[in-house]
């Protein structure tokens, strides 16, 4: 019996990919900051949150120098999404007022079915907020954590 290799269709298709990308260089070009991107299919959790804490501490994340890192998490089918920052970001952003705002901008993109305008939307306010608390420091130059999407299942 011979059963056919299926290809999955990617989450987000290249150009979707190549723009966030390019959105979380233009955001890290500005700041010391940090910022990751994971996407996947089904949240392993109920709560969304919870499993950004889970991949923050799975990726690295909160060993950046500055403690200065943000994660953006969406789960497509499920139709989750969470932002996580490092202690340092979360409070000099302004605590739990700024991050409601910046997911009240990802929403209005996701109430349009635009997964890329929302993951893009994110990581510019995400890096307006780095530059300003965090702004770019020549004498730091390195990339802490690598800028590309992590797919998830």
């Amino acid at each position: 019996m011979f059963i056919p290799f299926v290809k999955k269709k990617p989450m987000l298709d290249e150009e979707s990919q190549h723009k966030v990308v390019g959105c979380i260089k233009e955001a890290e070009a500005r700041t010391t900051g940090e910022i990751r991107v994971f996407v996947e299919h089904k949240c392993q959790y109920m709560d969304a949150m919870h499993r950004a804490q889970e991949l923050f501490a799975n990726l690295g994340m909160a060993k950046t120098e500055k403690r200065n890192a943000v994660i953006v998490y969406m789960a497509l089918k499920d139709r989750q999404f969470a932002i996580f920052g490092d202690v340092e970001i979360y409070h000099k952003a302004g605590g739990a007022t700024f991050w409601q705002k910046a997911a009240e901008q990802m929403k209005i993109h996701l109430k349009n079915n635009d997964i890329t305008g929302a993951l893009c939307t994110a990581v510019t306010e995400l890096g307006n907020a780095l530059a300003q608390h965090f702004p770019y420091d020549p004498a730091i130059t390195k990339n802490e954590l690598p800028d590309e999407i992590v797919f998830g299942k």
